[in-house]
């Protein structure tokens, strides 16, 4: 077994998420507490962003529209990759020093980086962070860029946590048929049948519309529990009309760039209408997901941000019509699910073991992936 630390900024532009695993990039290590609850898997840790650097990374994403090829860092993308480096840096400095860690106590560290664009069709996904800038910071093996082979061999290069899905559900115990919903900035799923095959997509947008709705209506960065929502009532023509999308008539496996929706979609609409219909677009763009679903779960397992969103939660419970369990619920962690993905990842990448599929990307063949960085390069 491996100790591994996974970074985890995500399409919400909130913050860093960190948290650390013990694995051999197979079995992930989950010990039974009282009354049969799941322990945490290690130890996490948070290093949020201020409105200035949320702005930065916004400004970015924005520059990002116009690139063409692979390697373009156009507008302020070198300033803000280099910003993403030095956050994700600091932020591992203080979770080490936080739980009385040395950085040769860690094998290796699962750097996922920020996300400015997303088009697999043009083989385009960039993560932007400098991995060997950080490995030779923090003196720690770094695996980094865990999407271009995928992206390069036609897959979609997302998503990537299925994998991790898998195992820690077959840790935990769990049976299909379930999904296991993650909702980030976007919303993807992972449906393991009664048989244990896996499929995964992004099913839609996920939280990242409804924030930018609070974020200029409200001034806040997003609809705490879902009381805004709760208090409207959603355009029903409007949210017809953004279910006829393409995307949703796309058999999977495929992925979703943050930006192929807008929240100023709702732009006619009151406050409260407004978070109501994009929080209920989330909830129906799952739903519709369903369509292709070789077997269709009879329980949930919800985590991201989405999780702690108790209006978008009633929602799935109503359109869904299974078990809709949060991953805190049951011992896991919504908010750390992917960072541990992540580092669980960086060991996969490490062994030379596959991390993506045909069944979850799209790509031709399991394949391996991830660009590995040494402290001594």
């Amino acid at each position: 077994m491996m100790r591994a630390i996974g970074l985890m900024s995500g399409t919400s532009l909130d913050g860093v998420d960190i948290a650390l695993i013990e694995t051999d990039g197979e079995r992930v290590h989950v010990v039974r507490g009282h009354n049969n609850f799941l322990e945490p898997l290690g130890p996490t840790g948070y290093r949020g962003y201020s409105d200035e650097e949320k702005a930065l990374l916004r400004a970015a994403t924005k520059d990002a529209e116009s690139v063409l090829h692979p390697g373009d860092r156009p507008g302020r993308l070198p300033e803000t990759e280099a910003f993403v480096t030095q956050a994700h840096a600091e932020a591992v400095e203080r979770f080490l020093a936080e739980n009385g860690l040395r950085a040769d106590e860690v094998d290796v560290i699962g750097f996922h980086g920020q996300t400015v664009i997303h088009r697999p069709d043009q083989r385009i996904s960039i993560q932007i962070g400098d991995g060997q800038a950080l490995a030779t910071r923090l003196g720690i093996p770094v695996v980094s860029d865990l999407r271009r082979a995928d992206i390069e061999a036609g897959g979609q290069g997302a998503p990537l946590v299925p994998v991790f899905h898998k195992a820690l559900a077959e840790a935990s115990g769990f049976d299909g048929p379930f999904g296991i919903l993650n909702i980030g900035g976007v919303a993807n799923a992972t449906l393991i049948d009664s048989k244990g095959g896996v499929i995964a997509f992004d099913t839609g947008p996920g939280n990242a519309l409804i924030d930018e709705w609070m974020q200029e209506r409200e001034g806040k960065n997003l609809d705490d529990g879902g009381r805004t929502a709760a208090r409207g009532r959603a355009d029903e023509p409007l949210l017809a009309w953004l279910l006829m999308h393409p995307f949703f008539f796309r058999r999977p496996p495929k992925s979703l760039d943050r930006n192929w929706f807008s929240h100023k979609l709702a732009g006619q609409l009151s406050t409260e209408d407004g978070a109501a219909t994009l929080t209920a677009f989330t909830a129906r763009a799952v739903a519709r997901a369903l369509d292709h679903a070789p077997e269709i779960p009879t329980r949930w397992i919800v985590a991201g941000g989405g999780a702690r969103n108790g209006e978008l939660v009633r929602l799935l419970n109503y359109h869904l019509r299974a078990e809709i369990t949060t991953a805190d619920a049951i011992g896991w962690s919504s908010a750390y699910l992917e960072a541990q993905a992540f580092a669980y990842l960086a060991v996969r990448s490490l062994r030379g073991l596959p991390i993506t599929f045909p069944s979850t990307t799209g790509v031709r063949e399991p394949m391996t992936g991830g660009v590995l960085a040494r402290p001594n390069a």
